[in-house]
């Protein structure tokens, strides 16, 4: 049996501008199992980041439901929404939102200082995680003496540092360049197939092709929710053995 870890109900998002209500999400049902790969796409103005705002609990809807691995956030206040964060949610941006002074490793840790977990055991799970994303040889290294794909993967390893419910990506290789892209997502897939729960927004079709369920919002509505039968790198992994 699957067990869901996101169950959003009615969700919607009504923002005031001026005389004006936008209805960023209208009506939004929506259901996650774990160890799901999903993609959320869509145009400008469909609601997409307001969706990854929602589920990063990092905004709260203006009516509707969303449980969150068992617990109701729908109505909870700041304190409680960031409690929840650090505990349930691992975020990938675009722009990896590393601290500039620090190192790697450091980077890595913050998570589990905001914890309170002691420095020996924050240096061995820091160290782990970096090594698990291929960087045992850049721990001490800051973010300006890493290129962007390493500062993609210390994001990573610092997502996953807590081992949260989901991985929230926020157009993970938007400032990548197509061979570093690629990387990240195989980095990606290896995550998901380690037993983990990723979600991807992103408004580039390529990207979300590497996911196994794709959801397509427009005007604050689900437009479509489909599996994807052909996922980027199965393909690219085939391709590779026929050569």
């Amino acid at each position: 049996m699957n067990e869901e870890v996101i169950r959003i109900e009615g969700i919607r998002k009504i923002y005031t501008i001026g005389k004006e209500e936008v209805r960023a999400l209208d009506g939004v049902d929506l259901s996650i199992n774990r160890n799901e790969y999903v993609a959320i796409m869509g145009p400008s103005g469909s609601g997409k980041s307001t969706m990854m705002n929602i589920l990063g609990c990092l905004d709260t809807p203006t009516s509707g439901t969303y449980i969150l691995n068992g617990t109701d956030v729908s109505c909870m206040g700041d304190n409680e929404l960031a409690d929840v964060r650090g505990k349930e949610i691992g975020f990938v941006f675009q722009s990896f939102n590393l601290l500039p002074r620090y190192s790697s490793l450091e980077n890595v840790e913050l998570p589990l200082i905001y914890r309170g977990v002691p420095k020996a055991e924050r240096d061995e799970l820091g160290r782990k995680a970096l090594e698990n994303v291929g960087l045992a040889d850049r721990m001490e290294h800051k973010p300006n003496e890493l290129s962007g794909g390493q500062r993609q993967r210390v994001a990573v390893a610092r997502a996953l540092i807590n081992h949260p419910s989901i991985i929230l990506a926020d157009e993970p290789t938007g400032n990548l360049d197509t061979k570093t892209s690629i990387d990240i997502m195989r980095l990606f897939e290896e995550i998901y197939r380690s037993g983990n729960t990723i979600i991807v927004v992103t408004h580039e079709e390529d990207i979300a092709q590497h996911a196994r369920r794709i959801i397509r919002l427009r005007d604050g509505k689900i437009e479509s929710d489909s599996p994807n039968p052909h996922p980027a790198m199965e393909s690219l992994e085939i391709q590779q053995v026929l050569k």
